[in-house]
């Protein structure tokens, strides 16, 4: 308890002193309390629930500010009140010994793979960093939590002759449209779903999207996309001026789960495994990089802020690699 006192003072003093000061700071409360006793006081523990619940609400309207997803935000709440619920203690006393306990304890109790152990780890990160920098905390306790290493599995993507069966498959002139973006554009799957009639240039084959941040960038689909999304609204009758709408009256706009409902209906149909909306995405990045595209340029077309979040999502085709491993070698 004692040590606890100890680093809440420090904490409450940090944003006043330097390091040299702090360190003397907690000499001298080491040494003037070293024969002292100290006694808990229920009524401070009882408040400890209501403080953290504020800190992560001011969390989380900081990431509001900042533009995150509602999606974003969602799982950043989630996953802290986990940990509040469970470490029970104010933010400002929880120490690296306790945050490695509840990440193992969570990973054994939920059998969770190590990926989804690390995306947990980053998110206590990004939060205790922000407690730091706001000066709630003197140091963030999961810096010296490291990185966890994660198996790097080499992700499916779709082949020629896959895309061509799911489009001739298709049952109405929507979901062959929808696959044509997918798969012409890389476009996120709630990109697509927030894209209205008049986002759409049939012109000059493009259109704005509005991605993570709300960060506007233009995507293009090819003439064959530009065919069958026409053939789509010429045959509409409703007045909603979303891009793409549900089958049934009264034709609302179409949702993420329709379009993952859709796409997975279909691949159980024709026997194919792993069929979502996403999978386009990879699979347009992939042959980008496998035709020439410069890594930069593909980034920018999935607009993605990071290159090292672009090289993750393109699998360069292992034949290509070995042809080009044939061509530098030196014949003998």
């Amino acid at each position: 308890m004692k040590e606890t006192l100890i680093k809440n003072i420090e904490q409450q003093m940090c944003a006043s002193l330097n390091n040299a000061q702090n360190q003397k700071l907690h000499e001298v409360l080491t040494y003037c309390l070293y024969d002292v006793t100290i006694t808990t006081n229920n009524e401070c523990t009882s408040n400890v629930k209501n403080d953290n619940s504020t800190l992560l609400e001011n969390f989380l309207a900081a990431k509001h500010v900042e533009g995150c997803s509602e999606r974003s935000i969602k799982y950043y709440k989630s996953t802290l009140q986990k940990a509040i619920t469970i470490l029970h203690k104010p933010f400002n006393q929880i120490e690296t010994e306790d945050l490695r306990k509840y990440l193992s304890d969570y990973q054994k109790i939920n059998n969770a793979s190590r990926m989804t152990i690390d995306n947990v780890r980053r998110i206590l990160s990004t939060f205790f960093t922000w407690l730091e920098d706001e000066n709630y905390i003197l140091k963030s306790p999961v810096r010296r939590i490291h990185k966890i290493k994660t198996a790097k599995l080499i992700k499916e993507t779709y082949s020629d002759e896959t895309l061509v069966l799911l489009r001739d498959n298709c049952k109405t002139t929507r979901d062959l449209a929808i696959i044509d973006m997918l798969a012409s554009t890389g476009m996120r799957v709630s990109e697509l779903v927030t894209l209205n009639k008049q986002d759409v240039d049939f012109v000059n084959r493009e259109c704005v999207v509005f991605g993570k941040g709300s960060k506007e960038r233009p995507v293009y689909f090819d003439a064959r996309t530009k065919i069958h999304l026409l053939n789509y609204l010429n045959e509409r009758k409703d007045n909603n001026p979303a891009l793409f709408v549900s089958l049934l009256e009264p034709h609302n706009r179409l949702q993420i789960s329709g379009v993952e409902i859709t796409l997975r209906k279909l691949g159980r149909s024709l026997n194919i495994q792993k069929v979502h909306p996403h999978k386009f995405r990879r699979t347009l990045a992939t042959q980008a990089i496998d035709k020439g595209m410069p890594i930069e340029q593909v980034q920018r077309l999935l607009g993605h802020q990071k290159i090292d979040t672009t090289m993750e999502y393109a699998m360069v085709d292992q034949q290509n690699v070995k042809v080009s491993h044939k061509n530098t070698l030196v014949k003998v």
